[in-house]
C-alpha cells in the first residue's frame, strides 16, 4: 500500500461535533472535506444509525453543527443563507428539505434547544445597533480588546444571546451590552439562560469571565460567581450548574466545579482524582462538552498528549489496549450510550459508540483513507540535563537502519500537545519519514497532559527554561544512531515558531529552519497581538527581552524559511518581518511567504491551497538544505 503523499490532503474526510439524539438511536455529525476546484473547505451534516450494524453513514445536507430537537423529530444545524453568514435550519427528520429559521444580520450560532422545543436560544454576533458596521469607518480604541485572530477589527461587534421561536421565526436578541456573552444553557424548567461573561471595565487588562442567568425574554444577567473561578464554561446539568474554569490563575489547568444557583453562590470543585487539563474542545485543542450519564459526570482530559473521556472520579471509559493510541475530539451522550470522535495513528478521526456498562467500543463510521499507509509514532521518554523527564513521538520508516536527517518539530501553545495519532495538517511528516527522515514531536515542559507542576514550568522562562528538552532529546537520539548530527533541522508554528527561532540563536546544529507564525520579540507582541497583554503579563512575566529570539538574532546562520498568515492578530506577520529582515541585512539565507487573508489558524482551517503549500515549502527547504546541495 503507498505512503501518505501530500495530495492527500485533497482527500481527508474527518468527522466532528458528534450530536446523539434523544434516544440514542442514531448520530449526527459534521463531516469536513475539501472541496479543490472551489478552494474551500466543505461542511455537511451526516447521519448514521446506532441501531443497524449495517448501515452505512449518508449524507443529510451542507451545513455544520448539528443540534436534535428534545423529541428527536428535527434536527437544527449552521449553514450560510442567501450568500451571506450563516443562519440555524431545521431539517424535519420525517421527510422534506431544510428550511431557514433565522435572518440574522451578522449570523447566528449553534442551536441550543430549550427543555420544551419551543425555542432556540443561541450566541452570536450583534453589530451597533443591531446591524453590520461600516466597514469604511474610523476604528475607535479605548481598550486592547479591539481586535480578535480570525474576525480582525471587531467594529463595535459582540457576541449576544438571542432566542428564537420555532414556530414563527421571531427573533429576540436577550443581552446587550459591551461585553462578549459565551454559548448559552437552558435551565431545566426553560425559565433562565446561563452563560459565561467577563463585564469589569478592565477586562482587557485583570482577565476574568462569570456565571451569569438572564431570562430567555431579556433583562438584567444576575452575576452568580465570584472573582476567585475564572469561567470558561457552564451547562445545566439536572438542577444544578456545571462550571469549567481555572482557579484565580490564567496559566493553569481548567477544572470542573459545581453550583447550586438557589444556594449561597458558594461554588465545590468536583474531584476528578486527575491531575490532568479538562479539555473543551477548541480547534487544535481537542476535547468535549461535559455531560451526565446516567447521573454521573462524564468529561475530557488530555493524559499525556492524548484527550480521553473519563467518568468522576477519575474512571477512563475508552478502553484502550497498550500500545494502542486514540484522541477524543468530541462526545455527545443521551439514552445511557456516549457518541464520540476519536482519531488514531491510522485515521484522523471516526464516530464510536460507547454502550452502557462500557466495554468494545463499536466504531459507526470509515471516513479514513483505504490506500494510503500512514507511518506510527513511537513514544519515547528522554532525560533533561536537570532530570526532568521529557516525553516525544518519533516518526520513522520501521525498515531504516541508518542514521539519517531529522526534523524537530515544536508544538504551538505552548500549552497544547503532540498525540500520537493522525492529522490531517503535518503531513510533511509523513512524507519525511518515506525519504528516510525521522521526525521528532517533543512535548517540552509547559505542555499538556503531565500535570500542572508541568504545564506552568516555562512561565516566565520562555527558551530559558525549555531549550534543554529538545537539546537533551536530539542528543539520545544521535547516540542512538537513529539521527546524523551534520543533518538537524527544525520547525514549529506559533509557540514552535518562536522556538525554531530562539534555538537557531542558541546552537547552531540546525542546518535549516522553517518557523510557521513566528513570535521573535516579546516586547513588541505584547502590544501588537489580540493576547498580547495575556502573554507579556501572564505567560511570559519578567524580562521580556532575555525571552526573546531577537536579542540572539545575530548569532543565527541556519537558512530560515517563515510563513505568516497576512491577517495574523495572534502573532501578527511583523514578527516575521523582523526576523526576516535581521537575517537578510546579515546575508544569512531567509525567505518569507506570506499567505493573503490567512489568520493565525490557517494551517487547521484555511484555505487547502494554502494548507498544502505550506507543506510542500517545507520539504522543499529540508531538500535544498539539508538533504540535497545548496541552490
Amino acid at each position: 500500500m503507498p505512503r501518505l503523499a501530500l495530495e492527500d490532503l485533497h482527500r481527508f474526510a474527518v468527522p466532528s461535533d458528534p450530536a446523539l439524539r434523544p434516544d440514542g438511536g442514531a448520530v449526527a455529525y459534521t463531516l469536513t472535506t475539501v472541496d479543490r476546484d472551489g478552494d474551500e473547505n466543505r461542511s455537511e451534516i451526516w447521519l448514521v444509525s446506532c441501531d443497524d450494524p449495517g448501515a452505512q453513514p449518508r449524507r443529510l445536507a451542507a451545513g455544520s453543527s448539528p443540534r436534535w430537537s428534545p423529541d428527536g423529530r428535527t434536527l437544527a444545524f449552521l449553514r450560510p443563507a442567501g450568500g451571506g453568514a450563516a443562519q440555524l435550519h431545521l431539517l424535519p427528520m420525517d421527510g422534506g428539505e431544510p428550511s431557514v429559521l433565522t435572518s440574522a444580520a451578522l449570523g447566528a450560532g449553534a442551536a441550543c434547544w430549550s427543555p420544551d422545543g419551543t425555542r432556540i436560544a443561541y450566541s452570536g454576533p450583534s453589530g451597533p445597533g443591531g446591524q453590520a458596521p461600516d466597514p469604511n469607518a474610523p476604528v475607535v480604541a479605548d481598550r486592547l480588546d479591539h481586535k480578535a485572530d480570525g474576525a480582525g477589527l471587531l467594529r463595535g461587534v459582540t457576541t449576544q444571546l438571542f432566542v428564537v421561536d420555532v414556530a414563527s421565526g421571531e427573533s429576540a436578541q436577550v443581552t446587550e451590552g459591551d461585553f462578549h456573552a459565551g454559548e448559552p444553557s437552558w435551565a431545566p424548567d426553560g425559565s433562565r439562560l446561563a452563560f459565561v461573561a467577563d463585564m469589569e471595565p478592565d477586562r482587557d487588562l485583570e482577565y476574568g469571565g462569570a456565571v451569569y442567568l438572564v431570562p430567555p425574554e431579556g433583562g438584567v444577567p444576575e452575576r452568580l460567581t465570584d472573582p476567585g473561578i475564572i469561567c470558561a464554561g457552564v451547562w445545566w446539568l439536572g438542577d444544578r450548574l456545571l462550571i469549567a474554569g481555572m482557579k484565580g490563575e490564567l496559566v493553569g489547568h481548567v477544572r470542573l466545579y459545581t453550583l447550586d444557583p438557589g444556594g449561597d453562590g458558594g461554588v465545590a470543585e468536583v474531584e476528578t482524582g486527575l491531575d490532568r487539563n479538562v479539555m473543551l474542545g477548541h480547534p487544535g485543542y481537542p476535547g468535549a462538552t461535559p455531560a451526565l450519564l446516567g447521573g454521573e459526570l462524564v468529561f475530557c482530559v488530555r493524559d499525556r498528549g492524548c484527550s480521553h473521556l473519563y467518568q468522576a472520579p477519575g474512571r477512563r471509559l475508552v478502553p484502550v489496549k497498550e500500545p494502542e493510541e486514540v484522541s477524543v475530539s468530541g462526545a455527545s451522550v443521551a439514552a445511557g450510550r456516549i457518541a464520540y470522535v476519536a482519531a488514531d495513528p491510522r485515521t484522523a478521526g471516526e464516530v464510536f459508540l460507547l454502550e452502557p456498562g462500557g466495554g468494545e467500543p463499536r466504531r459507526l463510521t470509515g471516513h479514513a483513507l483505504p490506500d494510503a499507509e500512514p507511518y506510527t509514532p513511537v513514544r519515547r521518554t528522554f532525560t533533561a540535563p536537570d532530570g526532568t523527564e521529557i516525553e516525544g513521538f518519533v516518526l520513522r520508516d520501521e525498515n531504516a537502519t541508518t542514521p539519517g536527517p531529522l526534523l524537530l518539530d515544536v508544538h504551538g501553545g505552548p500549552h497544547n500537545a503532540w498525540a500520537p495519532v493522525l492529522d490531517g495538517f503535518h503531513l510533511y511528516h509523513h512524507v519525511l519519514a518515506a525519504r528516510g527522515w525521522t521526525v521528532l514531536a517533543l512535548n517540552p515542559r509547559g505542555s499538556d497532559g503531565y500535570g500542572e507542576a508541568f504545564y506552568t514550568a516555562a512561565v516566565g522562562a520562555w527558551g530559558l527554561a525549555d531549550t534543554q528538552d529538545f537539546l537533551a532529546a536530539i542528543d539520545d537520539l544521535v547516540a542512538d544512531g537513529v539521527a546524523d548530527p551534520e543533518r538537524l533541522a527544525v520547525t514549529g508554528y506559533s509557540y514552535g515558531g518562536y522556538m525554531t527561532c530562539w534555538l537557531t540563536g542558541a546552537t547552531d546544529r540546525f542546518k535549516a529552519a522553517i518557523a510557521g507564525g513566528a513570535v521573535t520579540d516579546l516586547a513588541v507582541v505584547g502590544g501588537t497581538s489580540d493576547v498580547g497583554h495575556l502573554l507579556a503579563t501572564q505567560e511570559c512575566p519578567g524580562d521580556l527581552a532575555a525571552q526573546s529570539p531577537l536579542t540572539r538574532v545575530g548569532e543565527v546562520t541556519a537558512p530560515t524559511l517563515l510563513l505568516h498568515g497576512e491577517n495574523d492578530d495572534r502573532c501578527p506577520i511583523g514578527q516575521s518581518e523582523q526576523w526576516f529582515a535581521a537575517l537578510r541585512e546579515r546575508r544569512v539565507p531567509v525567505r518569507l511567504v506570506r499567505y493573503p487573508g490567512a489568520s493565525h489558524l490557517f494551517i487547521l482551517n484555511g484555505r487547502p491551497s494554502h494548507r498544502y503549500d505550506y507543506n510542500e515549502r517545507i520539504l522543499a527547504w529540508l531538500e535544498q538544505w539539508v538533504s540535497g546541495s545548496p541552490s
